[in-house]
């Protein structure tokens, strides 16, 4: 959208609701970047949700805020929902916060969001950080279409398996920069995986954003993996990884993956790990695999 902001809005849209649930949007780590909307919101809430009421009272201490908390998390929020939505039916406002950022990206809140449209009850917003916005905007990659993907999975082997749908879409036509959260400690791994997964390409590690020691690092995958697998990272995560190549995966691609994997493995570990980071369907990678395998068995007996 590309008009100019007014100071126009109605009443009732400038002001604080007087009843639903609001969902507020808090800074990512900079304390000031916090809207006036935004405070007003959580002074006029009956009850102010939160991933963890520790953080949050970090926030409103500091902004004078005196509001009545209550934990919303993964394991409480089903539980939670039947209470919330008797307050709302009641004419309360109930505002919803994550411990940083905009509710509900990558964080608890979507089921209860739900459930309140389910009812019939009002739901609004306050606008205002978000991580990934600001990393997309920093890391010099095209900044639309984006595809945001949350957490990659922990272990190495469901990373992989998550990858592998991005980049059959990829083959299929999907141009997009790619954008990830990322614990520090699973950072280098990560990075890893990406590189098996897409291959080399334009990338960028966000970490700290509107933090004083606030880091953008630019460069090829292939760079990046390398510096922090020797580099520990601190802080917030973002990853971005650039658009695909308009062109197809060439089969010299999947080569060098079946030979990577060859490397370390047994030939069914190595297709199973080259399946799940293509794509592709395993009888297509296994031929492949046995047709390499062949090709060292000659050089052997050649040489």
């Amino acid at each position: 959208m590309s008009s100019l902001p007014t100071d126009d809005a109605p009443p009732d849209r400038a002001a604080p609701a007087s009843s639903g649930l609001v969902l507020v949007s808090t800074p990512i780590g900079n304390l000031g970047d916090i809207s006036g909307r935004a405070v007003a919101s959580l002074r006029a809430a009956d009850l102010v949700l939160c991933e963890d009421t520790r953080t949050t009272a970090r926030l409103l201490s500091a902004h004078a805020i005196s509001a009545r908390t209550a934990a919303l998390h993964e394991h409480n929020e089903d539980a939670r929902i039947a209470e919330v939505l008797a307050m709302l039916r009641a004419g309360r406002v109930v505002a919803l916060v994550s411990d940083a950022g905009t509710p509900l990206v990558s964080d608890p809140g979507y089921r209860l969001v739900r459930a309140a449209i389910a009812a019939g009850l009002p739901v609004t917003g306050v606008p205002g950080a978000n991580a990934a916005l600001l990393a997309l905007t920093l890391s010099g990659l095209p900044p639309q279409p984006f595809l945001f993907l949350g957490f990659s999975p922990p272990r190495r082997a469901a990373r992989l398996a998550a990858y592998a749908p991005v980049r059959a879409a990829e083959r299929a036509g999907l141009a997009a920069t790619l954008i990830w959260y990322e614990a520090p400690h699973r950072l280098a791994e990560m990075l890893a995986d990406l590189l098996q997964a897409f291959g080399d390409r334009p990338a960028a590690v966000a970490r700290e954003l509107t933090k004083r020691f606030e880091e953008v690092h630019r460069d090829g995958l292939a760079a990046l993996a390398a510096h922090y697998a020797t580099h520990a990272a601190r802080g917030e995560v973002c990853v971005l990884l650039g658009p695909a190549p308009a062109e197809a995966a060439a089969e010299a691609d999947v080569d060098a993956l079946l030979r990577a994997a060859l490397a370390g493995h047994r030939l069914k570990e190595a297709v199973a790990q080259v399946t799940a980071a293509t794509g592709l369907p395993r009888k297509q990678v296994y031929a492949r695999a046995l047709a390499l395998a062949g090709e060292e068995n000659k050089k052997d007996v050649l040489f």
